[in-house]
This record gives C-alpha cells, structure tokens and sequence, in this order.
C-alpha cells in the first residue's frame, strides 16, 4: 500500500511510495505536491520539516484530543516481541450460532464494514438471550448464557495474553517498546499551563496506555473514584490538579502531566458488582482474570459481567450503561472550537464514534489529524471523502508515516513542558530573521504561536 500524506496546504492527499535508493521515497503516477519535484526523490527530513510544526501547531489548539485504537496496541506490542496483538476472533457458539452470525453481519453492514466481529456477535448474542428471557425459554437462555460467558473468558484471556506479550518480552525489547510508548503519550500531554488538558480517549481494553502513563509520571483522571476498588461515578465532576508555588498565596497553578482518560468500550478490569461498576485489582499481563473476581464484594462475578463492550448483565436498567456515559465526555471534549483529534489506530470502523467526529467538523475551527499504519479495508479514506471536508483533515497513513518509532523520532513534537523551544525560537528569529536563515525546524514551530502559546 502507497503512503498518504496531507498536511498545511496540501489541496488533495498525496501519494508515494519507496524508491530505489534505500532511505528515500518517490511521488505515485498522477500525485503532484507544490513542495515536491515531482522526478526527484525524497527523504525523512524532508518529510519533517513539512510534518512537525503543523502537528506542534495543532498541538498546541486550545482543546486536544487523542484517539488511539487498536493499531497502538499492536505497534507496541510488535516492538516488544516482533510479533502482532492477539485479535478479536469470530464467537464460537453451538447455539443459535447462524442467527447471531447473520444479525452480526447486518449490524456490521449498516456500520459500513463487510463482516461481522467479535463485538457484533457479543451484541446479537446478548440481546438474543434477553429476548429469551422475555420469553421464557429458561434452557435455551442458560446454554446461551453459559457459552457467553466462556466467549468472554476467552476473550479476557486473549487480551491479558496481548499484555503477557508485552510484560514477559526480553528486557532490552520490551524497554525500548515501552519508552516509544511514553514519547508518543508525552508528545500529547506535554501542554503549556494555559491550555486545557489532553484528552485520551481509547476503544482497547487492554492497560497499556496505563502501564505507559504510570512509568511516564502522568495522572490519569477518570470517572472512577475510591482506592482499593474504585467505583464508576456517573456525576463525573470537573476534578483536576493544582499545586500552590512557593511565596505565592491564592494563585494555584495546574499541575504538570495531568491528563483526562475514557476508554470507550470499558476494560478488561471493568466489572459490574451489584448496582455498581467496579475497577478490580488486575496486574497487568497476569494469565487469568477468574481468580481476581472471587473477591467479597464482587457478588460471584464472572466473566460475563466484565464491562466489555458491548456486554452489560442482565439486570442493568439499561445495557447502554455505563457506554453512554463515556460517548458523552467524547462529544464533550471534541465537538467545540479550536479543538484538536488525533486519532491513532483507530481503522473508522465504529458508527458511533464516526458520528460524534463529523458533528465536531461541523464546527469550522476543529481540525482531525488521522495518523494509520495502513487501511487495508480502505474505511479511512472512505470516510475521508464522506466527510467532504478537506481543509479540516490532515492524514499520515502508512508506514513510512505511521510507525510508531518513526512518528514519535521524527514527526510528533519534542515533549516538552517547559517554554525554552519557544522562548530559543523566539531568540533565533530576533537573531537571524532579518538576515533570510532558515531556522531548525524545532524553532520554525515556535514561532508559529502568538504570545498566548507562551504565557
């Protein structure tokens, strides 16, 4: 698959490939770019320097946002042990199995996608055994419920075996895997006082934006509240983090690395004990979940009350819950000016999520960045033209673009929290602009911001 590219001015994507030099990449037959030749070749610092002050100008909006999907889990999991994530496989069910598979399937038609997964099937199947429950067909209801419940597992059991993956890797693998994690993450987070918290916003159910914020220092605030088993708190209050300076009365100041966190299809970690949505105690990469819900408190939990998406137990008042709660901050937090989504990993291949993106470039001073490894299925720039808003979309899709230790070396901004890039930029240019030099590319994005950026 070519790369794709579209940034600052660019009127239409532009499309290449790699070129027989090693290092350097060609324009495709028919892409033309205004600051390309199109018969010379380029390279990766040519791509820099029209990539990294656009994002560190787009980083710094007023309101940003970061989607990862599925794709961060498997590059970080490929640079710990060279290989991909366990994926999401078709349910395995004895019972009622074509009618779930061909509900799957048009639930996945109407969402744009081909066939059905993982989450189509769980969501037929679940609201099949609640028809059967309606109807009173006990022992068809109990055989359904009980190979849920085993799907479940299997599926819980595939996911701690992603994090096994990464924890169990060989040390020098896994260090390096897990330090291109917190680059990517404090690109993100590493935002002037003056400009609204990251938001992180994730579709996996896997811990590794956790893991990777605990080593990197970040906090993480959530709707969940308490220590030993936090609780999910549909009230979720405007909490934050501030600090007092030394000899400085009445002036709290935000505290650094302080980020805001929804993972939008629940946690592996989830689960519903009696009226509440509990986080267990799971180490990251342990083998089996079943040996952590057999706690006091947990009312016999089972797989099958995991808050994976779209799994809800039977006696929720409604099986939106707690999901409409974590879509809400989503439409929150993007649809409003000047803000920022970044999406990472994330193929557009769920509606609901789609639907609350094109409400937010409804609002013309939003911009979407898509950063893709690949788009195999072509949703990405399928929805890209659906869309039909160019000027407000940037793209980096493949893999000269997109891996992860690429994007965090030579594309995402340098993470830093303090205003020395800019206040050097700001040096340079008083300096040397009059004299026509071209400054690095680090003060270039510098001073691209007004004195705002710099308070």
């Amino acid at each position: 698959m070519s790369n794709i590219l579209k940034v600052r001015d660019d009127c239409a994507p532009i499309y290449f490939d790699d070129a027989a030099e090693a290092g350097k990449f060609k324009l495709c037959e028919g892409s033309e770019a205004s600051w390309l030749n199109q018969t010379e070749n380029f390279g990766i610092r040519d791509l820099r320097s029209r990539i990294e002050p656009w994002l560190t100008a787009l980083f710094q909006s007023e309101h940003l946002s970061l989607l990862a999907g599925s794709g961060l889990t498997h590059a970080v999991h490929y640079l710990a042990a060279d290989k991909a994530a366990a994926g999401m496989n078709e349910v395995n069910l004895t019972i009622f199995k074509d009618e779930i598979a061909r509900a799957a399937k048009e639930a996945a038609q109407k969402a744009g996608r081909e066939t059905g997964n993982l989450e189509d099937q769980l969501r037929a199947a679940n609201e099949l055994l609640r028809g059967l429950e309606i109807l009173g067909k006990s022992t068809e209801a109990e055989t359904l419920r009980t190979e849920l419940t085993a799907t479940l597992e299997a599926f819980a059991r595939s996911i701690l075996e992603t994090e096994s993956g990464i924890a169990t890797a060989a040390e020098d693998k896994r260090e390096q895997a897990l330090n291109v994690l917190v680059t990517f993450l404090m690109s993100f987070a590493s935002r002037t006082g003056v400009r609204d918290r990251l938001n992180i916003f994730t579709t996996n159910y896997d811990r590794l934006i956790e893991a990777g914020a605990e080593i990197a220092g970040l906090h993480l605030l959530d709707r969940f509240l308490g220590t030993l088993m936090p609780i999910f708190r549909s009230s979720r209050l405007d909490l934050d983090m501030h600090y007092n300076p030394p000899g400085i009365r009445g002036e709290p100041r935000y505290l650094e690395g302080v980020t805001r966190f929804t993972k939008l299809h629940g946690s592996v970690d989830w689960i519903q004990a009696d009226r509440d949505i509990r986080r267990i105690g799971l180490p990251f990469g342990v083998k089996e979940v079943a040996p952590y819900l057999q706690a006091p408190g947990l009312d016999g939990g089972s797989a099958h009350k995991l808050m994976i998406y779209p799994n809800a137990a039977k006696d929720r008042e409604t099986s939106d819950y707690p999901y409409v709660e974590l879509f809400r901050d989503l439409a929150a937090a993007v649809c409003r000016p000047n803000s920022a989504l970044i999406t990472y990993g994330y193929s557009f291949g769920d509606e609901h999520i789609n639907r609350v993106i094109r409400d937010m470039l409804t609002v013309p001073s939003t911009h979407l960045v898509v950063i893709a490894y690949s788009d195999p299925l072509g949703r990405i720039m399928q929805t890209y033209q659906e869309l039909g808003r160019p000027s407000q979309i940037s793209l980096l899709i493949g893999s000269a673009l997109a891996d992860l230790k690429t994007l965090t070396e030579s594309f995402l901004p340098k993470a830093a929290i303090d205003k020395t890039t800019f206040r050097m930029a700001e040096l340079l240019k008083q300096r040397f602009g009059t004299r026509g030099m071209t400054l690095p590319v680090t003060a270039a994005a510098g001073s691209d911001f007004d004195g705002a950026d710099m308070a």
